[in-house]
């Protein structure tokens, strides 16, 4: 009975990839709100308390809507190392798909 048994869906792989568009989502969702409070934090002519409430607001904020916390990821396999902006694939699936040639850096 084993063998009619479904297969479990290894997305192990692409959880990263999950995780990576998440981040991307928060950030662009709260990309303004951080502006303005960084603003308020570094504008001398406010009074102190609210800058300093605006620090606080600013250190509990989640870390994925920091915009360090995105990485460049291929979207063939979800390697984060070796990724080509351009592209936005890795080294090797752009070599796959003979794109080596298509990319010139000099351009």
């Amino acid at each position: 009975m084993a063998q009619f048994r479904a297969k479990k869906l290894d997305l192990s792989c692409f959880l990263n990839v999950i995780r990576d568009h998440t981040k991307r989502k928060v950030f662009e969702q709260y990309e303004t709100q951080r502006q303005a409070l960084r603003y308020i934090i570094r504008n001398t002519t406010l009074s102190q308390r609210a800058r300093a409430q605006a620090q606080l607001q600013l250190s509990q904020m989640h870390a994925y809507t920091r915009s360090t916390q995105i990485n460049n990821r291929c979207i063939e396999g979800g390697k984060s190392r070796g990724v080509i902006r351009h592209f936005r694939m890795a080294r090797m699936h752009l070599m796959a798909f003979g794109g080596v040639e298509a990319f010139n850096p000099d351009n």
